[in-house]
This record gives C-alpha cells, sequence and structure tokens, in this order.
C-alpha cells in the first residue's frame, strides 16, 4: 500500500507501522525480513510523528462566483492596489461553461497606458479542449489546449517574466504551454507591468473600469484566484492546487472580502478535495540495512508492530470471541459488508458513504437490541473498528448530504450505546489495545471535520445527538457526553480519587474517582472550516451542585492511549457552585520573538518555556531597574559610555516589561495589536543599542574623526530614530497582517517577522566583527604586558595570561554586544536550543 494506506490499515487492526527505532538491532531485523522474500523497502513510522496527515486529499472550503450566461454586466472587481510587476503568477480554479464556443475573458488587467495590460481568455475548440490565450502589454499569445471541456473544476496558472517575456500555462498541475517574446513595447527593452490599475474578473475592459462586451465575457464558476509578484516553481504550483497558499510575494488572496461583486453574480460556497501535495515517507532499506525516504505515493510493504501488552490482550479477546456480534451483524447487513472474523488479518476496505451508513445503521440495530447478552472485548474491538473506517469518509460531490448526517446520527448512536454502564469491564479487558473510552472522543471529533458541508450561510448550526452524546458545530466545535454514559467509563478506569463525599454512611470521607463536572468534553474554534489557534473564555454550567471546584481541566486525547487530564494554559476566572468560567490560551514565550517557522510544541513544554522567560525577564527587569538608579543616584559620571548604558538599559527594560504581561493584552484585539507594536518598537530599541554600543567600543580600538557631540547624535539617531522608522515602516506596509494569530508579536504566516529578524541578524554581524577586533588586540595588549612586566616567565603563565585576556571581553561583552541571541537562529531546530536560547537571553 502507499504510506497513508498502510499507516491507517495499522492503525484499524489497533497497531501502527513499525518506527525507525534505536533499538533495533538492523542486521537482525534485515535477516528476518529477506526470509520472508522482502528485498526492497518497507514503509516505517517516524518516532516523531512528523507525518500526522491522515488522508491524501484534504477539504477546502471558498466562496465560488457563478457567472451565469454571458452578459455585460457582471463582473468581480478586485480591491488591491497592485505594484509594477517584473513577473507574475495568477491561479484559480475553473468550472467552463460548456454550452458556447464564443471566446470568453477570463480576468482584465488594465492601466492608462495599456488597456489590455495583462489579461487571459479561452474558448472550447471543435475537438472539446479549452484553449487559453495570454495577453501582455496588448502582445497576444497563440491559443493552446490546456484542459478537456467535461464541466469539471480543473486547476490553472499563468505565469509570465519580464526577462525575455517568458511565459507558461499550467493546467491541473502539470505545464500545458511556454514559450518566450511575449514581451512588453520594445522588444530590446522589456518592461514590468504596470502598477495601480483596475483587475477585473469575468470581463474584458476596453476603457479602464468598464466598457463591457456580451460575447467576450466568462460564462462559468471561478473561484480561489490569488496572484503573485513572482513566477511561482512547478513545486508551489502543485502546492497551490493543494489548496496551500504560497504566502511569498503574495499580492492578491480569495476573499468576499477584497472582492467588489456586481448585485446579480451568485455568491456560493464549495468544497474541493484536494489533491495531497508529494511527500515523502521514511521507509527501511531491507538488504542495506539503512534507513533512507521515497514518495508516500509509493505501494510498498510494510509491518505493523504492537506492544506485547497489547498484542497479547488482541489475541486473547480473538480466541474468546463467541462471534456473535459479528454475526448478528453480517446476517442483517447481508451485501452492505461483511464484518471479518479476525482482527488480524482482516483485509479491511475504505468504505464509501452508502456503505458506510448501511454498516452504522446495522451496528446500531444490533447494539440498540441487545440480543446479544453484553458486549465481549472482541465485539468491543470490532465496534471500534468499524467506527474508525467510518471516520475516513469522504462526502464525493453529487452525494446527498441528507447521506452524511444520518450518518453522523448513526455514529452517535453506536458511541453512546458502546459507553453504557454495563460495557465498563468490557473497556478494562482492552485497556491495553485501546488506552480506554477517551478513543471514542477521539473518533467522534475526527468525524466531526466531514460535516462541514452542512453548514451554509441558512444553516448556520448543527447540532447532532444521541441521548446522552452528542456533538455540535457551529463556529465553535463542542462535543459533550452524559454523566451516564462517559461518567462510568472514567470511574471504572480505576482513576485517582479528587474530591471528598461528605455524606457517607460511616460519617468519614468516601473518596470517589474523577468526576466529570460539565457534559462538554472537547471543544475546537473553527475558522473557515479550519481549526484555529486562539485564546477563548468558557463559561460550563455543572451537571450537579459542585462546592470543591477549583481547577479546570483541558482533556488531550489520543485514539490509542485513552486520553489525560491537564491544566497547561488554562485557569479559573469565576467559580460558583452551579457555574465555573475559565480561560484557556497559548503561552508567549522568549523563544517566539527569533523564531521564523510555525514550530509544534508540548503543552508541557510551552508551559515549561513559558515559566523560564517569565522567572528570567523578572529577575533580569529588577537587576535592570536596580543598575539604571544606581547610575542616576550614585554619582556615575556623565560619559558617552553611561548614557549609552542608560538606553540600553530602559529599552531592554521596558521589552521585558511588555513581554511579561502580553498575556493579558491577548483578549483584546486593540490591546494586542498596540502591545505587538510596542515590543517591536524596544526590543528593536534595545538590539540599536547595542548596536552603538558595539560601535563606541569600535571608537577606542579604531581612531574615529568625530567630536564626541556629533558621536552621540548619531548614536541617539541610531538607537531610536532607527527602530521608529523600522516599525513605521512595517506599520505602514503590514498593517493588516502585523500580529500573530495565536500570540502578541509580530505574524511568522506573513513573514512580518523578518522586519525584527532582519535587522538583529545584521546588528549581531556587525557586532561579532566588533567583538573579534576588540578580543584581539585585548590579547595582543595583554601579551605585551606581560613580557614587559615578567620578562622571563614560563610558557604556561604566559598561556593562562592570554586565555584570560581572551575569555574576559568574551564573557563581558556576549550580553552586552547582544551576541547570545545567535543562539535565536537555531530554536526551530530542537526544543533544546529554546531552553537554551530563553536561559541566555531573559537573563541578559
Amino acid at each position: 500500500l502507499d504510506w497513508w494506506h498502510a499507516d491507517r490499515y495499522c492503525e484499524q487492526h489497533f497497531g501502527q507501522l513499525l518506527s525507525e527505532s534505536q533499538d533495533i538491532e538492523q542486521v537482525t531485523f534485515s535477516a528476518v525480513l529477506q526470509s520472508h522474500h522482502i528485498k526492497g523497502s518497507v514503509w516505517l513510522r517516524e518516532r516523531d510523528g512528523v507525518l500526522h496527515k491522515s488522508k491524501q486529499r484534504r477539504n477546502h472550503i471558498v466562496p465560488v462566483l457563478v457567472f451565469g450566461g454571458k452578459t455585460d454586466t457582471k463582473y468581480a472587481k478586485v480591491l488591491s492596489d497592485f505594484p509594477a510587476l517584473p513577473a507574475v503568477t495568477a491561479c484559480a480554479h475553473l468550472q467552463w461553461d460548456t454550452s458556447t464556443q464564443e471566446i470568453a475573458t477570463i480576468f482584465s488587467y488594465a492601466v492608462p497606458a495599456f488597456i489590455n495590460e495583462f489579461q487571459l481568455r479561452g474558448f472550447v475548440d471543435e475537438e472539446g479542449f479549452v484553449r487559453f490565450a495570454l495577453i501582455v502589454h496588448e502582445h497576444h499569445s497563440p491559443y493552446l489546449p490546456v484542459f478537456r471541456a467535461d464541466g469539471q473544476w480543473h486547476h490553472f496558472c499563468v505565469t509570465w517574466q519580464q526577462e525575455n517575456g517568458t511565459w507558461a500555462v499550467y493546467a491541473d498541475g502539470k505545464r500545458r504551454a511556454s514559450a518566450s517574446g511575449l514581451c512588453a513595447v520594445k522588444s530590446s527593452a522589456p518592461q514590468a507591468i504596470y502598477g495601480q490599475g483596475t483587475f477585473i474578473i469575468g470581463q474584458d475592459q476596453d476603457s479602464l473600469g468598464g466598457t463591457f462586451k456580451e460575447k467576450e465575457s466568462f460564462s462559468g464558476n471561478i473561484t480561489d484566484l490569488h496572484i503573485w509578484q513572482k513566477v511561482l516553481s512547478a513545486e508551489q504550483i502543485e502546492k497551490v492546487r493543494s489548496c496551500w497558499v504560497v504566502e511569498q510575494d503574495l499580492v492578491f488572496e480569495w476573499s468576499s472580502n477584497a472582492l467588489e461583486v456586481e448585485s446579480s453574480i451568485q455568491e456560493v460556497t464549495a468544497q474541493f478535495l484536494c489533491p495531497g501535495p508529494v511527500e515523502e515517507c521514511p521507509v527501511f532499506e531491507v538488504v542495506s540495512g539503512g534507513f533512507s525516504y521515497t514518495s508516500c505515493l509509493e505501494s510498498l510493504p510494510f509491518i505493523c508492530g504492537y506492544r506485547k501488552e497489547a498484542y497479547q490482550q488482541l489475541r486473547k479477546a480473538q480466541l474468546e470471541s463467541s462471534h456473535s456480534l459479528v454475526d448478528g451483524v453480517n446476517m442483517l447487513a447481508e451485501r452492505i459488508m461483511q464484518i471479518p472474523d479476525n482482527i488480524f488479518t482482516s483485509d479491511l476496505q475504505d468504505m464509501n458513504l452508502s456503505v458506510a451508513l448501511g454498516a452504522l445503521d446495522v451496528l446500531a440495530t444490533v447494539l440498540r437490541e441487545g440480543e446479544t447478552p453484553a458486549l465481549e472485548s472482541s465485539d468491543l474491538l470490532v465496534v471500534l473498528q468499524i467506527l474508525k473506517q467510518a471516520s475516513y469518509v469522504e462526502a464525493q460531490e453529487g452525494e446527498e448530504l441528507e447521506m452524511l448526517e444520518q450518518l453522523a446520527h448513526y455514529y452517535m448512536e453506536v458511541a453512546e450505546l458502546i459507553l453504557e454502564e454495563q460495557t465498563i469491564k468490557t473497556w478494562s479487558s482492552v485497556s491495553q489495545v485501546i488506552g480506554g473510552p477517551m478513543a471514542v472522543v477521539e473518533l467522534c471529533d475526527r468525524m466531526m471535520s466531514h460535516l462541514a458541508p452542512l453548514l451554509t450561510s441558512e444553516r448556520t448550526k448543527i447540532t447532532i445527538q444521541h441521548r446522552n452524546v452528542g456533538l455540535q458545530r457551529v463556529m465553535m466545535k463542542n462535543m459533550w457526553f452524559g454523566y451516564s454514559s462517559l461518567q462510568h467509563s472514567l470511574s471504572g478506569a480505576g482513576s485517582s480519587a479528587v474530591s471528598p463525599d461528605m455524606d457517607a454512611s460511616d460519617s468519614g470521607q468516601k473518596y470517589l474517582t474523577t468526576t466529570v463536572g460539565t457534559a462538554v468534553i472537547s471543544s475546537s474554534l473553527l475558522s473557515g472550516y479550519q481549526e484555529i489557534s486562539t485564546s477563548v473564555h468558557y463559561h460550563l454550567k455543572h451537571r450537579v451542585n459542585f462546592h470543591m471546584f477549583s481547577l479546570f481541566f483541558l482533556l488531550h486525547v489520543s485514539p490509542d492511549a485513552g486520553g489525560m487530564w491537564s491544566t497547561a494554559g488554562c485557569s479559573v476566572v469565576t467559580s460558583l457552585p452551579d457555574s465555573t468560567a475559565c480561560f484557556c490560551n497559548h503561552t508567549t514565550n522568549f523563544a517566539v520573538l527569533l523564531q521564523v517557522y510555525e514550530m509544534q510544541r508540548t503543552a508541557k513544554e510551552e508551559v515549561t518555556l513559558q515559566t523560564l522567560t517569565f522567572i528570567g525577564c523578572g529577575v533580569s527587569f529588577c537587576a535592570l531597574i536596580v543598575t539604571f538608579i544606581l547610575f542616576l543616584a550614585v554619582g556615575v559620571p556623565k560619559n558617552e559610555r553611561t548614557t549609552v548604558h542608560k538606553n540600553l538599559i530602559f529599552a531592554l527594560a521596558a521589552a521585558e516589561a511588555l513581554l511579561m504581561f502580553s498575556e493579558l493584552a491577548k483578549t483584546n484585539q486593540v490591546m494586542c495589536f498596540m502591545v505587538t507594536a510596542f515590543l517591536h518598537l524596544f526590543f528593536m530599541a534595545a538590539f540599536s543599542w547595542m548596536l552603538v554600543e558595539g560601535l563606541l567600543l569600535w571608537s577606542k580600538v579604531v581612531a574615529v574623526n568625530m567630536s564626541e557631540d556629533r558621536r552621540m547624535k548619531f548614536y541617539y539617531a541610531t538607537g531610536w530614530g532607527l527602530p521608529v522608522f523600522i516599525v513605521g515602516v512595517t506599520l505602514a506596509t503590514s498593517f493588516n497582517k502585523y500580529v500573530a494569530d495565536n500570540h502578541c508579536w509580530l505574524n511568522i504566516q506573513t513573514n512580518v517577522i523578518w522586519a525584527f529578524v532582519g535587522p538583529v541578524l545584521f546588528i549581531l554581524a556587525v557586532n561579532t566583527f566588533v567583538l573579534c577586533r576588540v578580543v584581539m588586540v585585548t590579547v595582543s595588549s595583554a601579551r605585551r604586558r606581560s613580557k614587559m612586566l615578567t620578562p622571563n616567565s614560563s610558557l604556561e603563565n604566559q598561556i593562562g595570561v592570554q586565555i584570560w585576556a581572551t575569555a574576559k571581553p568574551v564573557l563581558v561583552l556576549l550580553p552586552v554586544l547582544g551576541l547570545t541571541w545567535v543562539c535565536g537562529i537555531l530554536v526551530h531546530l530542537s526544543i533544546f536550543w529554546a531552553y537554551v536560547f530563553i536561559v541566555l537571553n531573559s537573563f541578559q
């Protein structure tokens, strides 16, 4: 199988793809595989679980513009200011109206100098192909076939660059046409596409922004149009086709808010099942005994691995099974599907929507009617196996949404029936195979991701419930498991005692097991049908009257390991007898300041980083304030050095104070924006004054023909003027993309972070050079002094003097010049570097 299906096969058989483990004896392992006549490569699962992807395709929900028929009125105008484009790429999904063979204009971009400055046109030829032609500077490419006119959705990209007028047309990920010479006014001096023009979708502009003709208008559907100020590579075009946005040099991103749409154009929401990007997965080379990577879409052998305890429980459940549930389901199911008896060797096929609906209907009927006395261990595993299969079902285009909703109802019913009180012992008997009933929570949560097509502008809320188990999806996705279902399962799992019952009959304290105080057990925030990370306020009603409810617990779920409770990132706002209000957020820490890639860390790691940051910044802030007061109070002579020190201290203290309390601003968008701007300003100022410290040192090493007064003016311009300029320009150019989504700091996704990281790297490079020069002078001076004072000293003494002469300025100047921040560029490599970075710099 391919990697994804191999991984799914093992999961559905309650195992995992064999991982690249350090304790595998590679030679022995290779010999075992060769004894089974396997001599090529076998799939592996990476130990750190980098590959989280569960499907080859992903859902992509987008607004679609419907151009119903050719007309001279229907158009959409892009509300973006376009810069001059020396190179350009435009990509979109398109559904062509095959009822007409007339030329149609997909988009047209006009400027005063050229009405046909940048345009894409097409028509359907006699052989049934859609042919495209690109126009640049009123120069026309030939019409060339790009995809078949079959009425289906197709993805296209067109590219052009100023150099040689090179252009290309891609359709469905493949290059269909390309050439050069589509230049400009003068072929000897190609020009960029002019900026500040008018971009119209669906019409040909015969005047700037108007004068449309019916016969040249577009008829069909268009969505997901994006425009870049560069030529995308083939790999990037494949990524865009897979519904991932390439952020670099993006000048227009598809959004209803970024368009002025003529009133007669219909706007609808469509769901794409996008092809997955080409990824590489780990393999074990049987003959050589080494590890490598290959395309995840290759069909290779694989091995499912089991822990010893899980394997024994699976075997025991298999041997002791009476197959009563399987027989009952198979008798009712007839031709819908047959459930195999053997959990290990059964060949599970991917379900489509109708098969999954029939299977869960039959399964719910058998469980509901209770013809079997009680669920056996093997029965429970079979039910979970079917739920896992059904959780991968995708709704194909054209299938009735009612079937999808009905499937969700059956899913909830089956989930509720296997969580009844009488199944507690059965769950315990397979505790090593399935970590506990929380696995059902994860499966229901996975099922939720398929219900996105049910939400429309008319229907903004879905609630699916069977007795005590249900799920709800609006903008926030909630899942609840009532007291009579999940509570019994939890209580039977041997959880530790947490609350005393004072009404015990023996007048003593009777300790209960973990008690679920509210029915909501899983909650996710959604935006555009995708989960997002942000801070959330919860207000939870208690099912019973709690007098001791001091902590709010988050549940971390794994389908195989069960679940665990954690308070990471959450705090109680108010606690009343009948309800509890809590606040949960993402932590900000020092490591994010120079982090240029999105990092996935565990809750424990985030809390540790946050704690280290708070302690370090707290100690550092106190030390900086004390130092600043000493500079003012004890009569330190006023000179360049003390002035520079005071400015550096002030900037760094202000930045660290803001960072410590930036958490409080997360709940308010305006406050978070202001905190980010001031953090940017003060940290930038701190680095600018570190640069001044370096320049001041340099002035002591190399003669500088500048008076002290002029030098101080230059230092102030560098220390405060440069940060104000950088922050001002960044705000002016990236106002709407300035702040990150999940903490009050610069946005990584839109590359605004480089407005801080770029200058910092430059300053660190300058100061590194200054430090090297200072160390060289110091060592040379120490060597001369040593020879003058102790001319007959031993070689060991001279070496010791030189080592100390080197170490002393390095130790003193590293923090003053900010060079400890160099390790910040390593933060994305490992959590270890994040810890090192925070310890070195929060205590700066």
